[in-house]
């Protein structure tokens, strides 16, 4: 097994988003992760030794040296719909792990790589609970850009195909569960129900003083932030006093509130993460849909459901670094690739 499948499920990736932290959980739950994380790195091992024979081939050609050649090669995950179209239409739990690729036909910006800014910043820059203490007022105005942006645009076929395939399997006793990095709630707009946003939603707010998680669809979120938040980078900063920016409404609060989202440097939420890992233990199929397999924890989930047998398809415009641990690999927009994948088989009975 190679160095880095192991490091990657290092026990640091399992809570944090790109972050050193280790959050603090009771004994019992350390120690049943503490399991969990050896029982992958088995699979993983039982696995890589499992197909790393049944692709030896063995070509031992006799050479003028008498010196006989060991050739090993790897598999190639396949691209065949046909053959996953089987699979899925045997399997009973489903798990689909999607990231920001499956919302780019959106539209939705994502604020990464060459000019992925908001004015002069990056996401990175302004997405820490550091940035949020030092100006509060350009966090929130961040913020409510992508709030405004986001109340425009609608679920793409991606979305839509997933959602349909819930509902549908619902009726035979079939379970879908979608797992987004993503917190522009398109899963949620196109239908799907059974949904874990591991980073939370633009359209939550916590409070900072009292802890109070709220929906909040308020365009503009608060009066001072109207008409803010313009992207162009020569664009000054508004300034807003944090008395204007949103407040809490639980009684005799009025604390500052914050995005609901996971910042950079963040301990995702351990009640979320619990019932991820709950429905990767379950899962008889796993799909990942737009993600380029380098966020943590995320990029660890599939490689893990991966390493116990469980077939995984990934959707993806390009290749990414978990690939090749995948059984299926499809290339392309996830707006044409997913709706032939996950519509309905010729064996589902319609009720």
């Amino acid at each position: 097994m190679h160095v880095g499948s192991v490091l990657c499920f290092s026990p640091f990736f399992l809570k944090c988003r790109w972050s050193w932290e280790l959050p603090r959980v009771s004994s019992a739950v350390r120690e049943r992760r503490v399991k969990h994380f050896r029982g992958i790195l088995m699979c993983l091992f039982q696995s890589t030794a499992r197909r790393l024979v049944s692709q030896v081939h063995c070509g031992l050609k006799a050479s003028s040296s008498k010196k006989q050649k060991f050739c090993l090669e790897m598999a190639r995950p396949s691209s065949n719909m046909a053959d996953f179209r089987e699979v899925f239409a045997k399997a009973k739990h489903i798990a689909i792990i999607t990231g920001a690729g499956v919302s780019a036909e959106s539209g939705v910006p994502t604020f990464r790589g060459a000019g992925g800014f908001w004015r002069k910043w990056q996401a990175q820059e302004l997405a820490t609970p550091g940035a949020f203490a030092r100006n509060p007022s350009r966090v929130w105005e961040f913020y409510h850009y992508r709030r405004e942006v986001m109340l425009s645009k609608h679920p793409n076929p991606a979305h839509i195909a997933i959602a349909e395939c819930e509902k549908r399997l619902s009726k035979q006793g079939r379970s879908v569960v979608v797992i987004t990095q993503n917190i522009d709630e398109l899963h949620r707009k196109a239908g799907t129900k059974h949904l874990l946003e591991i980073h939370g939603s633009l359209f939550k707010t916590r409070c900072t003083s009292c802890g109070n998680v709220a929906a909040n669809y308020k365009s503009p979120i608060c009066p001072a932030l109207a008409g803010k938040g313009a992207p162009d980078p020569d664009t000054e900063d508004a300034a807003i006093p944090v008395e204007d920016l949103p407040q809490c409404e639980e009684d005799g609060c009025n604390g500052l509130l914050r995005p609901h989202v996971v910042w950079f440097g963040e301990a995702l939420d351990p009640g979320v993460l619990t019932a991820v890992e709950k429905e990767l233990d379950i899962c008889d199929l796993c799909l990942v849909v737009g993600t380029s397999s380098v966020v943590y924890p995320a990029a660890m989930f599939a490689p893990q459901v991966s390493a116990r047998g469980v077939p995984v398809a990934e959707f993806n415009m390009e290749t990414t670094p978990a690939t090749d641990r995948f059984r299926f690999h499809f290339p392309g927009p996830c707006g044409t690739t997913l709706p032939p994948a996950l519509a309905r088989h010729e064996t589902e009975i319609i009720t």
